[in-house]
């Protein structure tokens, strides 16, 4: 059985670093649910832009560690494209939570947590996914957490599509209709990105089994 442990050297800094990145995103999604629960009140962005903030250092030290690494066998665009998908998932969580804070009151009786919910079921996946990369190449355990992964994306999908519906037929004010559905896009973006992140994991697997 291949190991990505000896493709990674001394690569358990790889592994710790990327775990990381994975767990920001995460730490992104729990924020999320938990500032929708307070539907605003007495929230703020600080643990939004704690986990951008982290999610972009450790890029930073990914792309340092890949300097001073002299051989990796995995390639060093693998290692890039996934830790590029991890700081993408933060980053749009934190757009979310600030145009939610801007507009919360001018949204009337919504509620975003379903969709939130999913959102960090995503996060949690790619938690998994990044995790199991330590354990080497295990092909179908990898291929049952990336069709979870795509199960969940898929059902976003579906819910943006009766969302269109619902808008266009019940919503009367413009303004709340286009504050509605811009929310709504950027946390189908944000289950993209978790999808994204995944097959980049799911092609490393498949490269290298």
């Amino acid at each position: 059985m291949f190991s990505l442990q000896t493709i990674f050297g001394k690569g358990d800094r790889f592994y710790g670093l990327l775990e990381q990145s994975a767990e920001a995103a995460h730490n992104a999604a729990k924020a999320l649910t938990a500032l929708l629960g307070v539907r605003g009140k007495s929230a703020s962005l600080d643990d939004f832009r704690l986990a951008h903030k982290q999610e972009k250092e450790l890029a930073a030290k990914i792309s340092q560690e890949l300097v001073n690494t002299f051989v990796t066998v995995l390639e060093r665009e693998d290692i890039e494209a996934l830790s590029t998908s991890f700081y993408k998932i933060p980053k749009t969580v934190e757009k979310f939570a600030e145009r939610y804070l801007i507009t919360v009151e001018k949204l009337g009786d919504i509620d975003f947590g379903a969709r939130a919910a999913m959102l960090e079921k995503a996060t949690e996946v790619i938690v998994q996914m990044t995790r199991q990369l330590r354990k080497g190449v295990q092909l179908d355990a990898m291929k049952q957490l990336n069709d979870r992964m795509q199960s969940i994306e898929n059902e976003a999908d579906r819910l943006i599509l009766d969302l269109y519906r619902d808008l266009f037929t019940s919503e009367k004010d413009p303004v709340v209709l286009i504050l509605r559905k811009d929310l709504f896009e950027i946390l189908e973006k944000a289950i993209d990105r978790c999808r994204d992140a995944g097959n980049v994991i799911y092609q490393i697997v498949l490269k290298n089994s």
